[in-house]
This record gives structure tokens, sequence and C-alpha cells, in this order.
């Protein structure tokens, strides 16, 4: 394997990185945060870089590159249930990982969701750059501003999906962020089109919760014209009122909770794609992925939809929560099959630019950057108490010459 070198302070570059990426949340639960960080994976190991990606799963981890951290324990965020792994057994699970690994860097997604990204912060094992995914209202944002906010000082870099995700990451940690964006793999969404428009069908697909909008969707749709269809792909605690309510409408298809596979699927055969959340998005990877799929965009007008979707461009955009301006919405693109022609490409265009090979490229260079700082300073971040404790079982030991 090729090693990095230094000559003089020049760092010179490794043809191939040994980058571990750790996720908060757990791996076999979907998520948006989830889908990046595989996919993110998945792009640098076709680069020719080893990635690996560690973090809680729930059972078989998803792919061969990935080392499981235990399971994980359901938390209350931002109005959604997030399955995060804060105990001590996942904490020793991902020092071990990632002094086995010895990562030329690490890269933490959600760095200072409580779990295996803060332990990473903590130990200090390898340069850090960390992506800032949420946007709304965190509750371990308002408790790390509580004195222990400093741990985010140990980043060597920091992203953020959106500016949405920027504010909130800067108002409870300051710093610089370099805002960038979620990618898609579009190889894996894109489908012949013959089978577009085989069906009048409006796809809802999403976790349960109130901010996703779907009551508000379901309130749009009974006015909607008879031969139209609804498939909504969705489970959680609540949603059985929405079903005993709309029982009576034999239109609506109640999927449940459904594999990525049958997603793209659907997402290849729908009319319409809808994305009708009333707050708190950061970055609309939903709406991305109907748009590789090559699905006609309608969705709330929410700043985080706005970083993928233009209306009238690639997307009808309607204001949060206003069912009459929804269904309106809905019913011009099943009707008119030239617009709906035109969101489409502008739809697919808008994926090429996001695309997930574009956002590893990005990433490489930020990993080559922060490598080239600890050539020059290798004790730019000092090492940690138990790092220095246990220097001898340490197996990353950094050789610049």
């Amino acid at each position: 394997m090729p090693k990095r070198s230094q000559v003089g302070t020049k760092y010179v570059r490794k043809k191939m990185l040994r980058i571990g990426l750790v996720c908060p949340y757990s791996l076999t639960i979907p998520g948006g945060v989830q889908v990046q960080v595989l996919g993110l994976a998945r792009e640098l190991r076709k680069m020719g870089h080893e990635a690996r990606v560690l973090g809680p799963c729930d059972g078989p981890p998803p792919e061969p590159f990935v080392t499981p951290l235990g399971n994980s324990l359901p938390t209350a965020a931002n109005g959604s249930v997030v399955p995060l792994a804060p105990d001590p057994a996942a904490a020793l699970r991902t020092i071990r990982a990632i002094n086995d690994e010895s990562f030329d860097v690490l890269h933490l997604h959600e760095p200072i969701a409580p779990g295996p990204t803060v332990t990473a912060l903590l130990v200090r094992l390898a340069p850090m750059i960390g992506t800032f995914h949420a946007a709304g209202d965190i509750a371990w944002y308002g408790r790390l501003s509580k004195g222990v906010n400093w741990i985010a000082d140990f980043l060597d870099a920091r992203a953020a999906v959106s500016p949405q995700a920027k504010e909130l990451a800067y108002r409870y940690l300051g710093g610089d962020y370099e805002v960038l964006f979620n990618g898609i793999e579009n190889d894996l969404y894109f489908r012949d089109d013959s089978s577009r428009g085989a069906t009048n069908a409006v796809f809802f697909c999403g976790r349960f919760e109130p901010r996703k909008g779907l009551a508000v969707l379901l309130e749009a749709f009974e006015k909607l014209a008879d031969g139209t269809e609804l498939w909504v792909a969705s489970d959680g605690e609540g949603i059985d009122a929405l079903k005993a309510k709309y029982a009576h409408d034999p239109r609506i298809s109640w999927l449940g909770r459904i594999t990525d596979a049958e997603k793209i699927d659907r997402l290849a055969r729908c009319a319409v794609f809808c994305a009708p959340s009333l707050h708190s998005e950061s970055f609309g990877i939903v709406v991305l992925e109907a748009m590789a799929s090559g699905a006609p965009v309608v969705a709330s007008a929410l700043d985080g939809y706005k970083n993928v979707a233009t209306d009238e461009v690639n997307a009808l955009l309607v204001e949060p929560g206003d069912a009459v301006a929804l269904s309106e919405a809905l019913t011009r693109i099943i009707d008119d099959k030239q617009l709906a022609t035109r969101l489409r490409l502008g739809g697919l265009e808008r994926a090429r630019e996001l695309s997930m090979r574009h956002l590893a490229e990005i990433y490489v260079e930020i990993y080559h950057k922060v490598l080239e700082r600890e050539s020059v300073d290798p004790d730019h971040h000092p090492k940690s108490r138990i790092v220095r404790m246990f220097s001898d079982r340490v197996l990353r030991k950094p050789q610049f010459s």
C-alpha cells in the first residue's frame, strides 16, 4: 500500500485512503443520514479508497463494508424518534473499531449526536471531518451549549448539507462550515421511462410523523378525480387513526414500510411524487430521489426543499399546510403531460448536478487537506487522555518521512 510521505513540509498524496465514516443512527433503519453515509462509502470505494462505515445495526449489517456497533435505542429528536446508540458498550466498540482499522481520516456524520460520533470526537485517534445534517429543534444541541460545545473544536474541518444545517450548527457551536449538499446515486434510481404514466398514482414515502404532512396530503387527495390513486409508504405511531379516517376511500393503498427496491420501482411508475412536509426539513433528499427516478415532484415550499427544487423548473412548490394548493398542483401535473415531462427532465438534470460522485470528489479533497495539515502540525489537536494512557496500544502512528 502506498504510504504518506513528507518532503520538507510537503504532503505527498496517497492513491488510496483508509476512510472511516461514522454514523450515529442505526444503519438498518431507513433514514436520510444513513442513506448518505452508505451511498458516500459506496462511491468512495468505486474511486479506489478503502471506506468503511461504523454505526449501530439492529440486525445484519446492510453492506459488507459496515462494522456494526450494537443495537440502537429510540430517542426523540426534532419531532422524530431516531435510533441512536449512546450506551457504554457502543462507545467501547467504537474505540476498538477505530483503533483496529487505523484509518487515515474519520468522517463523522452528525458529529455531536449522542453515541459513536461523540466517542470518536473525544478519543481523537485520527484527523476528523464533521458533516452536519440536522435543522430545526434538536435536543442535544441545547445540552451541548451548556458547557460541552468545545468538543466540536476537535474537528479538523466542518461541512453542512444546507444553509439551514449550517445555521443550526453555528448557532450552538460557532466555527467555519463549508456548505455542500446531499448526494444522489443516480445509477440506483434511473429506470426506463416506458412505464411512466401507466397509472395516475400519487406517491408518498416517509416515516409517519405529523411534520411530514401526510394528513394534509390526504385532505388534498379527497379533491382529486376518481381515476387517481394514492400510494402511502409509511408507518409509525398514530398512522392507524388516519387509516381509519380514510378507510372509505378504495383509491388509497396503505403500503406500510417498503424496501428500497420497491420504493425505486414505485418512483419509476408513479405519475407524481409528493413531499408535503410542514417544517424542519434540512435538505430535500426524498425530493432528490424522486427527481433521479424521473418522477415529477410536488413539494412544500420549505427552505430545505428549495435547496433542491425550483418552482416551475423541476417541481411545483406550494405553501406548507395548504391542502387546496396541494390538490391543484397535483391535478396540474396529472392532467398536463407536457408540464409533467418538463418537470421530469428538469429534475433529472438537477439530480445529475447533485451526484454522489461529485460529492465524494469534494470530500476527498477535504480529506487530503486535513492530512496535509497533520503532516505539518501533527500536534494540531492534542491527544486525548485515553490515547495518552494507552499510547502503546494505539495502532495509528502517522509516518511522514
